[in-house]
């Protein structure tokens, strides 16, 4: 068959569609659906202006505010496991989620340094003070960290913990500010999800075609990069055996290039369909879906990013918590920004705009107004500018 060519303004326009980014985020879908459309979202605990897991819901639906996630998670819409990183999941996807947890299982046993195997006795001990008295956090037990403290090192319970929530059997049942409460997955799951078994062979594939679903188009290792959840020869065997799941394209980057990738069956209606990229300027949160993959937004929008939190402060180049610029289909600059809680106030420490993007006033006053919506899902009154 021969490629369908997909040239770099209709990608980025589909790729912003895919990601619910194209249309203005006024009355937009409820939250659980904004969750399920994008797959899942990445949750993190740095709150600089909000968590990334609260502005990239926002950004999809600006009435969002921070208590409806835990609210879907206490009521069973939701459950919390482990993608590229801790990640919130649409519920229905956990028939096809349970080779993840047989495989964070074995990754965790190779972490010696941070979760480990762990001693027997002390799991049967919290699987059985759970079950007893129901849901508890890392503080109701006082293990200590044996040895030299570094770091890195954790107390026991800690990585206990941590290994049989990775294995799916324990399982977050609700979350008090970033304080995580685990509960028995038998209680937490829902009994038909939890009792769906599927070939291994059949949670691959599902796996893949849900991936390539919300991507609209991608590679191979995109698609395997999803979820995580897969090798890279079990995405390839995928590919083998499940033809009529999608078909190839070739994509044009920012820079002109064309790479090979494949595409969802209806790629041509979601092309025809996909509407133009609201102008609104958005502030996107360094985790956002649309933007995780630092080097397909790169090779999409020709934008440079980097997330710079964890790279020493003398070495960065822009600084430690910095937002890119959504303008159009355009990645047009980033910001610097942190709200300050209890006095009130947002400040704004930097702006940089892209090469050949010119700050003139109606550019200006939209970033002021995104940052005046952006401050009020913080919570403050007052936007500060250097």
């Amino acid at each position: 068959m021969t490629p369908l060519r997909i040239h770099n303004a209709d990608a980025r326009r589909l790729w912003l569609a895919s990601h619910g980014l194209a249309e203005a985020p006024v009355g937009g879908p409820p939250t659980l659906d904004v969750i399920r459309d994008l797959g899942f979202v990445q949750l993190d605990t740095i709150q600089v202006v909000s968590r990334a897991h609260h502005h990239i819901l926002w950004s999809r639906n600006q009435s969002y505010r921070e208590p409806e996630l835990d609210r879907l998670l206490r009521g069973r819409h939701v459950f919390e496991h482990f993608t590229h990183d801790t990640s919130v999941l649409p519920v229905e996807m956990l028939p096809l989620w349970r080779r993840q947890f047989d495989r964070m299982r074995r990754k965790a046993e190779s972490w010696s340094w941070y979760v480990g195997r762990g001693d027997d006795a002390l799991m049967d001990e919290i699987r059985g003070r759970i079950r007893e008295e129901g849901a508890l956090c890392t503080r109701d037990f006082d293990t200590r960290i044996e040895g030299e403290r570094a770091m890195w090192k954790r107390p026991p319970h800690k990585k206990a913990l941590d290994y049989l929530w990775y294995a799916g059997e324990l399982a977050t049942c609700h979350r008090e500010g970033v304080i995580k409460y685990y509960d028995l997955a038998e209680r937490v799951f829902p009994e038909d999800l939890r009792n769906q078994v599927l070939p291994d062979a059949a949670q691959v594939d599902g796996l893949c075609r849900e991936a390539l679903a919300r991507l609209g188009f991608g590679s191979l290792g995109e698609v395997r990069k999803f979820w995580d959840a897969a090798e890279v020869a079990e995405v390839s065997a995928w590919a083998e055996r499940d033809t009529g799941a999608y078909v190839p394209v070739q994509i044009e980057g920012a820079d002109g290039r064309w790479t090979k990738g494949v595409a969802v069956p209806d790629i041509e209606e979601r092309l025809a369909s996909a509407p133009a990229p609201t102008s609104r300027l958005r502030i996107l949160n360094p985790f956002d879906p649309a933007i995780r993959d630092r080097a397909r937004v790169k090779r999409l929008f020709g934008f440079d990013y980097t997330v710079e939190m964890f790279v020493p402060a003398a070495q960065r180049q822009w600084g430690y918590y910095v937002y890119p610029l959504l303008e159009g289909d355009r990645l047009v600059g980033r910001i610097e920004a942190k709200a300050e809680r209890a006095s009130g106030r947002m400040s704004v420490m930097n702006l940089w705009w892209e090469q050949g993007v010119r700050a003139g006033a109606g550019r200006m006053a939209r970033v002021e107004a995104e940052l005046a919506r952006l401050a009020r899902l913080a919570g403050v009154d007052e936007v500060v500018w250097p």
